[in-house]
């Protein structure tokens, strides 16, 4: 069992690179959001998150009189984006992201979206914009380090990975703690997958994640996630093959070992799979498409 960090107190991960916790542990952010602090002289803050007025000092003493020249936020959730702009106030420095909160997402989600279904999980920053929009395979040069930002839209259309050399910042796609939530419309899976098939392209090593602590071996650790996810569909499609089903339904037959106050947080789950498989073909629904439709099998 690894230790949590002491909130606010900044930790030496490797050379030229800090991470300073915010205080907002909770069973969706684990002991809280991770902000790192990249470079020497010249610095890089990485998803300062919540905007909280502790976690804004303890940023701030960490940078000390050094100059921060970008901020950069991996996706837009609360806990990870709003305290950017205000740090951009304390510091100058430009806010760099791959867009608002609604950029990346797909268009089924965005159909979705127009039915009513809202986001759930960690709540979304709606007001979040940036000054700079980063496109994917974008470089990012800063004093003595380079990011290369890679779209990893998914648990986040806006989320974005950042590589810098053999290491990479995952956000929330890729944690060692827990899996990612996926939750329509915010999340989707199928773009989740893709994203990481994407990640398992490059040679990363080390993974410095949004919550918990660092990835010590990613490639493992993306097998891991993408054999959890298609072990999931399996059970899913199992328990189609019985009928007609519900997204709650399916819920409560398929996740028999939680703690009742996370089954709204699994059934968000079940829908991304399940949006997934029907744009696959893979299941049909009952009427619209919705996250309260009877979804069936289309193949034995």
């Amino acid at each position: 069992m690894i230790n949590s960090p002491t909130v606010g107190q900044p930790i030496q991960l490797a050379e030229g690179l800090v991470s300073v916790l915010a205080p907002n542990a909770s069973p969706m952010t684990y002991w809280g959001t991770n902000s790192y602090i990249l470079g020497e002289n010249s610095l890089c803050v990485i998803d300062p998150g919540p905007n909280d007025p502790n976690h804004r000092s303890a940023l701030l003493a960490a940078i000390g009189t050094r100059h921060v020249s970008h901020i950069l936020v991996t996706h837009s959730h609360l806990d990870h984006s709003p305290l950017a702009r205000p740090l951009s106030q304390d510091t100058g420095a430009p806010v760099l992201a791959y867009g608002n909160s609604f950029a990346g997402r797909s268009p089924v989600m965005d159909e979705l979206a127009a039915t009513g279904l809202m986001g759930g999980g960690e709540g979304v920053d709606a007001e979040f914009e940036p000054d700079i929009c980063l496109s994917d395979g974008e470089i990012i040069a800063g004093d003595g380090w380079d990011l290369h930002a890679i779209h990893t839209p998914g648990h986040f259309g806006n989320h974005l990975s950042f590589l810098w050399n053999d290491d990479a910042f995952t956000g929330d796609h890729l944690m060692g703690w827990a899996t990612s939530l996926v939750s329509p419309p915010d999340g989707d899976l199928t773009d989740f997958m893709e994203s990481c098939r994407k990640l398992a392209q490059f040679p990363i090593k080390r993974g410095y994640c949004g919550h918990g602590a660092p990835i010590e071996n990613v490639r493992a650790r993306l097998e891991d996630i993408i054999a959890h996810r298609n072990g999931r569909e399996s059970e899913i499609l199992a328990a189609l093959a019985k009928g007609a089903q519900s997204p709650a339904s399916l819920t409560s037959r398929i996740y028999t070992d939680i703690a009742p106050a996370l089954l709204p947080m699994a059934e968000r789950n079940v829908l991304a799979h399940l949006v997934d498989l029907f744009g696959r073909k893979l299941v049909a629904c009952e009427g619209p498409l919705s996250a309260h439709a009877n979804f069936f099998r289309t193949e034995a």
